[in-house]
């Protein structure tokens, strides 16, 4: 008794769903048997195809670049401000040596 009702409610489903699917899911013979069909060279299709990989070769060149140039103003900034920040550091450390010299030692022993 389950077995019968558990079929009966499943093909009622099924047969719901393919009332209810709308028209152009599926394919006509003709294009569905042409889907697997390897292209030609000489068939538009191929042509457009490699039309769109070139456009997308380009696209991911010019993204790439970008990318470059963004990496590289980057570093340039990095370093810039490295350099910036330890030529500050190098200066107050030379004044706080000057400002605490008492003239007692050598000064060549702070600059190593």
């Amino acid at each position: 008794m389950s077995w019968t009702r558990v079929l009966v409610l499943s093909g009622t489903t099924f047969l719901l769903i393919l009332t209810c699917v709308p028209p152009g899911v599926f394919m006509v013979q003709s294009d569905a048997s042409n889907l697997f069909k390897p292209r030609s060279r000489r068939s538009p299709p191929y042509y457009e195809a490699q039309a769109e990989q070139r456009v997308k070769i380009l696209a991911t060149e010019h993204w790439r670049e970008h990318n470059e140039e963004k990496m590289d103003e980057y570093d340039r900034y990095t370093r810039e401000y490295s350099k910036e920040t330890n030529e500050r550091t190098r200066e107050t450390n030379e004044q706080l040596r000057e400002f605490h010299y008492d003239g007692r030692y050598p000064r060549y022993h702070w600059f190593h």
